[in-house]
């Protein structure tokens, strides 16, 4: 099983996160998937940014949820980019050969309608794989799992998970997204965020399903790296 390689909030080593200057480069030199964290404005828009304040990322200061779009459109990241809408971000995915993971940023502020809002436009859209939705609040995938079927779902979490495939069967999920490997569920982990050379050949090892990480590039390259070696250990072996 070959891992799949995630860019986490696009392509951070490059460019800011979670940018459409981002993820048009990464799709551009075929990433095989993406990763991106949405919140709603106060005019219930989806927008794609980690964190529930704008200051860290944008020349602005304060909460999404207290923008309308329209507010929060005259703040710009690093590159001088507004916040971009959920919408904008499906544009660019649709008919690509592409994973998508959208995390519902729902652990500190649980936006009203979040799920609803969101697997509404995402159905609006053809993607060639079926979406993960993932989040640390596990109270937003189960509203989400009573809206769609056509879909993967995905707990996040920092912590180690005791008898994780009880733990994924009692709540209908398709996969974890671990901070740290996990031995005996390799093909339903996907872990983050990897950004290390050491670390990501000790992931890539053990083919896990996939690694989130910041430069996407490097990933593969080191990925395409161990396997070579698979192949020509077990050549020399024959």
């Amino acid at each position: 099983m070959k891992t799949i390689i995630y860019g986490h909030r696009g392509v951070p080593d490059l460019y800011p996160e979670n940018s459409l200057q981002g993820f048009r480069y990464a799709l551009h030199n075929h990433i095989e998937g993406l990763e991106f964290d949405v919140h709603l404005t106060k005019d219930n828009v989806p927008v794609v940014i980690h964190d529930e304040r704008i200051d860290r990322t944008t020349d602005g200061r304060g909460y999404v949820k207290d923008y309308t779009y329209e507010e929060l459109s005259r703040f710009s990241l690093s590159n001088y980019e507004p916040i971009p809408k959920l919408q904008e971000v499906l544009e660019l995915v649709e008919g690509r050969d592409v994973y998508v993971n959208l995390e519902f940023k729902t652990n500190k502020i649980h936006y009203k309608n979040i799920e609803e809002i969101v697997i509404k436009m995402v159905d609006e859209y053809e993607l060639l794989h079926p979406i993960i939705y993932s989040s640390f609040n596990m109270s937003s995938i189960k509203i989400a799992q009573t809206i769609t079927h056509d879909a993967q779902f995905a707990f996040l979490t920092g912590n180690r998970i005791d008898n994780p495939k009880e733990f994924m069967a009692a709540n209908h999920l398709d996969a974890l997204h671990l901070r740290f490997y996990q031995p005996d569920i390799e093909d339903v982990e996907r872990i983050w965020t990897v950004n290390g050379n050491l670390r990501l050949r000790f992931i890539m090892k053990r083919n896990v399903a996939g690694v989130f990480t910041n430069n996407f590039e490097r990933a593969i390259k080191i990925r395409n790296e161990v396997e070579r070696k698979k192949v020509t250990k077990k050549t020399n072996k024959c």
